[in-house]
């Protein structure tokens, strides 16, 4: 019998009306001129598995590359918060023992409160989890401040099923190849000073995102996702 690659794929949902409406407001906020008052700021999120080494490795030589035993030790977990803003060619990585309402909060704040102290509104392009809710900064901080912060914050929700049209994801899948897959961090300082080296290092050097995809290509190429209109 002849085995056949499988490939993974986000399929979208066929005639979602919920799906195509989130989907058309994502993009359309995507449209947006740059705005420094009111910028566009997407964020995702992933845990790291934290593995100690149980021997030391060797070192690279001209003849072999690095050599790393195949046992290690469970240190627990980390999570990695990304925020990115498209246009400004610049993303940030924050670094977390855990990954709850609190902690998503709390990065939240510090970057209203620092990056965008000065700004009017910030549009929160996010995936729609019960941690990313106005909520959330109710369990986080005294009521005026959560109320300060929430009145700032303009969510736009990606559709479900459709994380592919997060920036932040994209801006996460990069961090992961060229940072994170095939390493072993023991503890959440290590994650945290080399996913930091590595944003400073992209943002020194990469430009915006230049995302191409506009509503009038979704409404051609993603027919099926748009439901048949009942008169």
């Amino acid at each position: 019998m002849t085995k056949r690659k499988i490939e993974y794929w986000v399929i979208p949902p066929e005639a979602d009306a919920e799906f195509v409406a989130n989907m058309e407001e994502t993009l359309e906020t995507y449209e947006k001129p740059y705005n420094p008052r009111v910028p566009v700021l997407c964020m995702d999120e992933q845990p790291v598995q934290l593995l100690k080494e149980t021997r030391v490795p060797i070192e690279a030589t001209a003849k072999h590359a690095k050599r790393v035993d195949y046992e290690y030790e469970r240190a627990g977990t980390a999570a990695i918060f990304m925020f990115a803003e498209p246009l400004a060619g610049w993303r940030e990585v924050a670094v977390r023992e855990r990954k709850t309402k609190i902690d998503w909060a709390i990065e939240l704040a510090r970057l209203l409160e620092g990056r965008y102290a000065n700004c009017d509104k910030v549009i929160l392009v996010c995936d729609n989890l019960n941690t990313h809710t106005k909520g959330a900064f109710y369990e986080a901080f005294e009521p005026a401040r959560a109320r300060a912060l929430v009145r700032r914050i303009e969510f736009c929700y990606t559709p479900k099923h459709g994380s592919w049209l997060n920036v932040a994801e994209n801006e996460l899948s990069s961090l992961t190849r060229q940072c994170v897959a095939d390493r072993r961090f023991p503890d959440v300082k290590t994650l945290r000073e080399e996913t930091e080296a590595w944003s400073k290092d992209v943002n020194d050097t990469q430009r915006g995102v230049d995302w191409q995809m506009k509503i009038d290509d979704a409404r051609t190429k993603l027919k099926s996702v748009y439901p048949t209109i009942k008169l």
